[in-house]
């Protein structure tokens, strides 16, 4: 198939675009920036070419001629305005050209919790964006995975890497809920989808096999990090403060939409979707060897993490 995977470059869309070029299929992955996503390179039947997908032109173009159109993107901070303009905005321009374009599949990325009532404006933006991929006229299966786990992850890697440098951890929402999916999970049941019928207009959630409190992965993740910390449970009144402070930061690991998030537990009773027909990975069947201080991977990266890679112009 020849494939367009929008937001394909970055923690679950390289699992999914090394996945799919292993079945022989073929790959379009847009990018702003070429040289941020150059790991991807070494993947054969994959052209990565710098586009605005923003632009509905431009899309046209990224869609013509695909046997399916795949849409990973999300951001987890920013405004109402961005979060709209990403999530939903976004998605009803995909929709939009691959309905002109009589694309003959389109999967979406969601979220576990989304939904237009929903506490966080993270939620709403991504269930609004899930409303306009059901009443569209493709053959769309949306994907609502939980916190997604693995080797390069921005959350239990991000709790490994705190536990390093300070001596107690004050976590907030430190009894919310997750159930976390390893991304090759994920990836597995995206690429299923292109090859099921069955799975055409179905939303499917998509969690591991263990719901744990987030206090219990930020435990995990210094004890398997090597780096065991004390936590403090904050406050929700403290919490407020920590995420307005951390807001000032170029990057903030946490802010006041996020907790808004951590009201509801970002759990399903059902568990992994039964109709993917396989039972998902275990943290602790991953988890362990990816943050161990001693794993070669890691330090592979610590040394070559600050190395700058350069690329001519896309043609």
């Amino acid at each position: 198939m020849q494939i367009l995977i929008i937001g394909g470059t970055g923690f679950i869309g390289s699992s999914l675009a090394a996945r799919l070029v292993a079945a022989d299929h073929t790959l379009t992955l847009p990018t702003r920036h070429r040289e941020h996503a150059a790991r991807l390179l070494v993947l054969p039947n994959l052209d990565l070419v710098e586009a605005n997908v923003h632009d509905p032109a431009t899309l046209a173009e990224l869609v013509h001629g695909k046997d399916a159109v795949i849409n990973l993107v999300g951001i987890l901070q920013g405004s109402a305005e961005r979060f709209a303009q990403v999530h939903v905005a976004l998605t009803e321009r995909i929709i939009a050209a691959c309905e002109v374009a009589g694309v003959p599949r389109y999967l979406h990325m969601s979220a576990l919790g989304a939904g237009i009532d929903a506490p966080s404006m993270y939620q709403r933006s991504k269930g609004l964006a899930e409303a306009r991929v059901v009443a569209s006229a493709l053959a769309w299966t949306i994907f609502r995975p939980s916190v997604v786990f693995g080797r390069d992850d921005r959350f239990i890697n991000l709790f490994a890497r705190l536990q390093r440098h300070v001596p107690l951890v004050p976590l907030a929402c430190a009894s919310a809920r997750f159930q976390p999916v390893w991304v090759e999970d994920v990836s597995r049941a995206f690429a299923a989808a292109l090859e099921r019928d069955a799975l055409v207009q179905q939303k499917l959630d998509l969690v591991g096999p263990t719901v744990y409190t987030l206090a219990q992965l930020v435990r995990l993740a210094g004890q398997w990090s090597g780096h065991p910390r004390p936590i403090l449970p904050l406050p929700d009144a403290i919490a407020r403060v920590q995420a307005c402070m951390m807001a000032l930061l170029p990057n903030p690991p946490l802010s006041s939409d996020n907790l808004d998030s951590m009201k509801i537990d970002n759990v399903a009773p059902a568990g992994f979707a039964a109709v993917l027909g396989w039972t998902p990975t275990a943290l602790e069947a991953v988890m362990p060897q990816c943050l161990a201080p001693d794993n070669p991977a890691a330090r592979y990266r610590r040394t070559v993490s600050s190395r700058t890679w350069k690329f001519p112009p896309s043609q």
